[in-house]
């Protein structure tokens, strides 16, 4: 399965150094193509993370919300996030992680050039390697696993032994490889005891170099993006908010990221082979412009956005100035908060009673007028005789029902 990745990046780069002639060229235009090909990954990577960005202020305020129910809590980031198109979990970070999987293919290429740049089997290599350690064996005293960059170099030194003892060997072969790089050998291990005297001289320097500017890269390349992903973090109401920004747990994270990942780069740096180091540092160059040109093409659709949502929010504090205008004059015009009964209901049966009231009076003065009593036939006309409480006896309540008859006896 390695084959798959490690064949077409060993043309590649071999293609590349036909071109250029020159192997830190080569090795450059490669990491140019590899990014321009991880495009569409940066990009998705870029826009998530930049999405889950601008949630930060919502999901801080889920977190507080259910600060007592991680469940519940969860449970809602998980919707927004949903709600939102954004990744889940760690989905932008995730794709980030592609580039430096590169490195490990790229690694088998660099050291095995003999098989995937120049195109041999790994008997052909095996054999050139025998060929070079017979004629110059203190050309291979460090580590085995580097042997054929040992021997790549050394091809041409003695392509006649090689080519006597593999008759078949191509004429592209035996011209082998020249790792030289601004008078830095590319193929060889930058080394810490740089500022030995003995060791003075820019072919050693440059090599120790190497992997420092590569970090250096790295961490700046990752600062950019941390600062830009923080510009789009807004409220709700479309806002700049630099507080959430600093507290969020991705900003926490990219902080530790912008530390440990140069490191670890640092450390491989001085592990393996200079071209490995120039393949990074360029890598990171290319990611920093296009982490920069990205961010300004998600800001302008974050931007649009963020109009609609300040738009909005102006409109809606416009709304409540207004009613709080209205419900300051109020107060200003009763200051003792006294209030009349505006109940619609209360005002019908006020209504009624002021009716019934009115009828009463007019029946009252017609039977004053006529010489009527009118308590006395209304106790009459009453079915309870209680005047004010016609039907507390019932409605079929008779006052005469048990009163004996005198003509009856």
């Amino acid at each position: 399965m390695d084959k798959i990745i490690t064949v077409p990046f060993g043309m590649l780069l071999n293609w590349l150094y036909e071109v250029t002639s020159n192997y830190g060229l080569a090795m450059i235009l490669f990491g140019i193509v590899v990014q321009i090909v991880l495009l569409p990954i940066t990009a998705k990577s870029k826009k998530s993370m930049m999405k889950m960005s601008r949630l930060q202020p919502r999901i801080q305020e889920i977190q507080r919300r259910y600060a007592d129910d991680q469940a519940k809590q969860q449970e809602a980031i998980r919707a927004l996030q949903q709600e939102e198109g954004a990744s889940m979990g760690c989905g932008g970070c995730l794709w980030s992680f592609v580039p430096m999987l590169i490195l490990i293919p790229l690694y088998a290429v660099i050291r095995q050039p003999i098989i995937y740049m120049l195109g041999e089997s790994a008997e052909v290599a095996n054999k050139i390697v025998e060929v070079i350690r017979g004629l110059e064996p203190t050309l291979f005293s460090g580590n085995a696993v580097y042997e054929q960059l040992a021997a790549a170099q050394a091809i041409p030194k003695y392509a006649a032994e090689i080519q006597a003892a593999i008759p078949g060997i191509s004429a592209d072969t035996l011209a082998g490889i020249d790792f030289t790089f601004l008078g830095i050998n590319l193929g060889n291990i930058p080394q810490f005891n740089v500022f030995a005297w003995q060791l003075w001289n820019w072919a050693t320097i440059g090599l120790f170099l190497i992997p420092v500017i590569s970090a250096a890269s790295q961490m700046l390349q990752m600062w950019i993006s941390q600062k830009m992903n923080d510009s789009v973090i807004t409220n709700e109401k479309g806002m700049v908010d630099k507080e959430t920004a600093e507290k969020s747990q991705s900003a926490q994270s990219t902080k530790m990221m912008i530390w440990m990942m140069p490191l670890m780069s640092l450390w491989i740096g001085y592990s393996v082979p200079a071209g490995l180091s120039v393949y990074w540092l360029v890598g990171g160059i290319i990611r920093t412009i296009e982490d920069i040109i990205l961010t300004k093409h998600y800001r302008k659709i974050y931007d649009a956005e963020d109009a609609v949502r300040i738009q909005r929010a102006m409109e809606q504090e416009a709304l409540e100035a207004e009613k709080e205008r209205i419900r300051a004059e109020r107060r200003a015009a009763n200051p003792d908060g006294i209030t009349a009964n505006t109940s619609k209901k209360k005002l019908q049966q006020k209504q009624r009673t002021e009716e019934e009231a009115a009828k009463a009076a007019a029946a009252k003065e017609y039977a004053a007028k006529k010489g009527l009593d009118v308590e006395e036939e209304h106790r009459r006309t009453t079915m309870s005789g209680i005047a004010d409480r016609p039907w507390c006896k019932g409605r079929n309540y008779d006052p005469d029902r048990y009163t004996v008859d005198p003509t009856e006896e």
